[in-house]
This record gives C-alpha cells, sequence and structure tokens, in this order.
C-alpha cells in the first residue's frame, strides 16, 4: 500500500493511549473519604487561610488582610510548627471536611473549596502541573506579599483585595 503509515505511527485498536486518563483521586474521592495524604497533598501552599481576615456582620462577606500567622513563613508560605500550630496558636483551624460545608472563608483558589465545590482545581495547581512553585509564579500566594502578626498592631489597617 503506497499510502499506509508505519505500524508505529498507527496504534494499535487497544492502545492504551486511546483511553481517556483515570480521573484524579480528588475529582473521585469525597473529601471525607481522602487519605490522610490524599487530603494533606490538596494543599496548594499559598498560605492565605493563614491570614487574619474578617467577616462583615451585615454581609457575611469575608475580609482578608495582609497580616499572617506568626507561624506562617512569608517567604515560603509554610507554617513553620504545622505539628503543633494548634497548641502554639489556639485559634489556629485545622481543616476537616466538616470546615467545608460553607468553605466562603478560604479564597477562591483554594483546592479544598474548590473540592468542595465540585469544581476544577486551577491549572497552575501543583496536582494538576507537578510543580508546587507554580502557585507562587502565578501571583495565586501571600508570597511576598504579607507581614507577620508581630509586626502589626491594627490588622484592620491591613485589609486587602486578593485578585488570586
Amino acid at each position: 500500500m503506497p499510502n499506509a503509515m508505519p505500524d508505529a505511527v498507527h496504534p494499535a485498536a487497544d492502545d492504551p493511549c486511546d483511553e481517556p486518563p483515570p480521573a484524579a483521586f480528588w475529582e473521585t474521592t469525597r473529601l471525607e473519604a481522602m487519605s490522610g495524604a490524599q487530603w494533606e497533598s490538596l494543599c496548594d501552599g499559598c498560605g492565605k487561610c493563614c491570614l487574619e481576615k474578617y467577616e462583615d456582620e451585615d454581609t457575611g462577606a469575608i475580609h482578608y488582610t495582609n497580616v499572617a500567622c506568626r507561624l506562617l513563613d512569608c517567604d515560603t508560605c509554610h507554617c513553620t510548627d504545622y505539628a503543633n500550630r494548634s497548641v502554639q496558636v489556639p485559634d489556629c483551624i485545622t481543616l476537616t471536611p466538616a470546615h467545608l460545608e460553607d468553605p466562603t472563608w478560604l479564597p477562591e483558589t483554594c483546592a479544598y473549596r474548590r473540592v468542595a465545590e465540585r469544581r476544577p482545581l486551577p491549572r497552575w495547581h501543583h496536582l494538576r502541573c507537578g510543580d508546587a512553585d507554580a502557585v507562587h509564579r502565578a501571583g495565586a500566594s501571600a508570597r511576598g506579599r504579607v507581614v507577620s502578626e508581630q509586626a502589626v498592631t491594627d490588622p484592620l489597617l491591613h485589609l486587602v483585595d486578593w485578585v488570586r
């Protein structure tokens, strides 16, 4: 056959590349059914959950500040004592599926919130792109944009509108 292509170019009928990729765990597993490792891997490392926030009593709107918990490393956006955070900071919320029944206090880009709301993860999320620093390059993290609560006297003077 003069126009036939070599076998290497024509996939076999049962070629696994013809199958859609398997669904990712965050698309198929309920939050409460995730393993500890799956749960922890959802965190994108943005650091925004560790910022001071205020809820408007009249509207319920959440207002963010650029004031970070004293345990947040403002350069890496990682907790400096994750294992003991609830002991060191008594009002620190250890996120659970129950907290996600109304996740509006978390940022729009937060994977926990997005999974709870049945929305896809952002393209820059490390589970999608394989790069933990993508969240920072995308401008979706608090890196370089926050100050420690230890340096602030009035967090209300630090209200910000996070675009991402």
